[in-house]
Formats: structure tokens, sequence, C-alpha cells
């Protein structure tokens, strides 16, 4: 099969917020092209003697994905064009001009598997089907992921944020509602440390497949979680289908910019004295979405920082 190739010309200060914007429109496996300088920690991870000259840094990143040859190019695009359109009313994010090319016959779908390994969040091992659990770790909790085509294997600081925020409110037999669902690992992570139910609500189609396949793999069974496609902003069906006053927990690992309208139909789904569990809040923004969360009825009771990214726990009043 041949792929199409869409690169995406922005700002290498606006990469991850532009990636994230693209994944709330379905779209990863982004390559990431620029001349930003490697950090202190990344130069002394790498075994080599004298780094060789690069070009200069102009501030510009060129990101590059992937589509199959009979995807619906036009409707993938024009869903990542009013995410990007979104972003674009709050940040500066360059030109977001997009070239596309067609790739070689490539296995784009398995090869990112060289690059995903099992590692630690605290005590709690995540590990792909294709990598063996070692005895010593027979005790522990073991979350098995394969994200496939969907958003999420726990390797980012905001997913590993809410997991340890998960641990510190989650009670036995609680109701969770996970926004943004994507591999569905923190709906997995939140009925393996003893959530009743999980609701999940995304954007991307792919979720179903990816959620239904790491619940059998973590031997959760499909009973225990439901999966609903669509905007819970401003989609009266997905909130009518989500329910009211119905959740003691929920999590929403989202952009900044996308968690302040959220907020609002969120809180109406919460039970009073609820959990709300927010990030993919870039340092800075958490302003925002603490004024967002009070609006909404919730008191902010944590704030948790993880490189530059920031979680927010708050309290529905």
């Amino acid at each position: 099969m041949r792929w199409n190739k869409f690169r995406l010309k922005t700002l290498a200060a606006a990469e991850d917020l532009v990636i994230c914007a693209l994944a709330d429109a379905g779209i990863e496996g982004v390559e990431i092209e620029d001349h930003t300088p490697l950090s202190k920690e990344e130069l002394d991870s790498m075994f080599v003697d004298i780094m060789p000259e690069g070009p200069e840094d102009d501030g510009i990143a060129y990101l590059s994905f992937y589509l199959e040859e009979d995807a619906d190019v036009e409707a993938v695009l024009t869903r990542a064009r009013e995410e990007l359109d979104r972003l674009r009313a709050f940040t500066d994010i360059g030109e977001c001009t997009i070239e596309q090319s067609q790739t070689e016959d490539v296995d784009w779908i398995n090869n990112w598997k060289q690059y995903f390994h099992q590692f630690y969040v605290d005590d709690i091992l995540i590990t792909p089907s294709w990598e063996e659990v070692s005895a010593q770790d027979a005790g522990k909790m073991i979350i098995h992921i394969d994200p496939g085509t969907a958003f999420g294997t726990g390797m980012h600081e905001t997913t590993q944020l809410c997991l340890r925020a998960l641990r510190k409110v989650l009670k036995n037999g609680m109701q969770m509602l996970d926004v943004g669902t994507g591999s569905g690992i923190l709906s997995i992570a939140g009925l393996m440390m003893g959530a009743g139910h999980a609701t999940g609500t995304d954007l991307d189609p792919c979720t179903v497949t990816a959620v239904a396949e790491n619940l059998e793999a973590n031997g959760i069974a499909p009973g225990k979680m439901d999966l609903l496609i669509g905007n819970l902003i401003d989609d009266q069906k997905i909130q009518d289908q989500v329910g009211y006053d119905a959740y003691e927990i929920v999590t929403a690992n989202i952009l900044a910019d996308i968690l302040v309208p959220m907020m609002a139909p969120v809180s109406r789904a919460m039970k009073t004295g609820g959990y709300c569990i927010t990030s993919g809040i870039l340092e800075g923004k958490q302003g925002l979405v603490a004024k967002a969360m009070e609006e909404a009825g919730m008191e902010v009771i944590r704030e948790d920082h993880q490189g530059e990214w920031v979680s927010l726990t708050g309290r529905k009043n």
C-alpha cells in the first residue's frame, strides 16, 4: 500500500500544541524536523565526543504525517484545519501550510513499535504486547497498552500526571468519565484501580478498535466500559448519552484551549463532590483552566507539574 505524506510548516515553539491539535483531528505518528538546539540533558545522553554543527535555529518546524492511500483525505484535512484554526485563536502557530506527496509501500503502522518499550510510572508497569513481563514485575500493577492508531502510550508527561492524580482520589466503585479516551489507558488504569465503570468519549473512530483490544489485553470485560464517538463540548446527543450528575471522577487529558470550553459540560456530568483531573496544560496556561473550572462550579484542590506540563484536579462543590 502506498501512503499519502503531508508536511506541515509551523513554529518550533508550537510543536507540542500543533501535534496535540492534529491528534484531536485523528492524526497520529507525527515526524518532527526542526533546528532547535539540543538541551544539556540530551547532549549528555549521547555517546559522542563532538556534535556536528547543524543549521542555525530559525524557529521553524516541519511536522510530517501519513494517511492511507484510500483514506478520506479531504475529511481528515478539514478536521485538522478546524483544530488548527481553533488553536490559532489562542496562540501563534505559524503558517501551518500543508504540502502533500506520496511514499513508497512502508509499514508505518508497525514500524513505530521499535521505539515503544515498557516503562514505569512510579510502581505501575506499562508494557506493549510484544514485550515480556519479567518475573520480578509479576506482583505490580501491569497495564498492557498497544495504541495502534489511537493516541496514548502513557509515555507522555501529561498521561503520567493523570495516572498519579487518579491514584490520589479514585475510590472503589466510582463511576468514571474519560474525555479524549485515545488508547483507553486512563480508563483501563481507573478500572484496574477500582472504578466500577468507565465511559469514554473521543473524536477519533480509531479509538473504538484500540480500546476494545486494550480492554481485552488487560482482562477487563467489555461491559465495564462504554465508548462514545463525538464532541462533548457542543454535541447535545453526546452530552445526553454521557449523562448528567453521573460521575464521581473525570479525566480529561487535552490541550488547555480545549479544556476551557469543556469544563461546563464536564461539570454537568459530574456528581456533587466528584473530582475532575485535567492535564495537557502547558506551563502558564493553568490559570485559564483553573478559572474555567471555578466558573463551572469546581474548586481546584491540586496542581501538579512534570516537565513543562501541568495537571489540575478540581472538586465539584
